[in-house]
């Protein structure tokens, strides 16, 4: 395994997530689906092995500090290194603009999109360092960004703006 690329894909069971991981297994990589629901992230699997890609299900529930470490454990047990980390799990609820987001929403959204990240990068950095070429991407969205930010989805918007911060306090790091 000391030679396998390996990769992990929060939020890879759909959509953008479920494309970069099909992706990075046609590079070669072996891809950890991540995703909190084992249904969703199994069928990925399976679909992603059809497709000729070696792939398999890590269960992760980014805003959840104990489901992070579990994950990170269990990679951990498994590999003895992590060459990509793609942070890509979030979510979009809000649909209220600012004067009435509810503080509730606001917070879930902030600690799945912002503190997930953070929390995941964090666990998952003794992997990483055994790698010689680590990467770690954190999927932002151009919601996030301060220049051209609107009125949609506020809470979305913080949360990638937010974590596009996170991104650079883990790069000058």
């Amino acid at each position: 395994m000391a030679n396998e690329k390996i990769a992990l894909v929060t939020g890879a069971n759909k959509g953008i997530g479920y494309e970069i991981a099909r992706q990075l297994g046609e590079k070669g990589y072996h891809v950890l689906v991540g995703a909190r629901k084992p249904d969703a992230g199994k069928q990925a699997v399976a679909s992603l092995q059809k497709g000729g890609a070696s792939s398999e299900f890590v269960e992760i529930d980014v805003s959840d500090p104990a489901s992070i470490q579990k994950a990170a454990k269990s990679v951990a047990a498994k590999f003895d290194h992590l060459d990509a980390l793609v942070n890509n799990a979030a979510i979009m609820e809000d649909k209220a603009n600012i004067p009435e987001l509810p503080d509730d929403l606001f917070l879930r959204t902030l600690t799945t999109n912002t503190l997930g990240p953070l929390r995941v990068t964090q666990a998952f950095l003794p992997l990483l360092a055994k790698s010689s070429q680590a990467s770690v991407v954190n999927m932002s969205s151009g919601l996030g960004q301060l220049s051209d930010m609107g009125d949609m989805h506020p809470a979305y918007s913080i949360s990638k703006t937010s974590l596009n911060a996170v991104t650079r306090q883990f790069a000058a790091a």
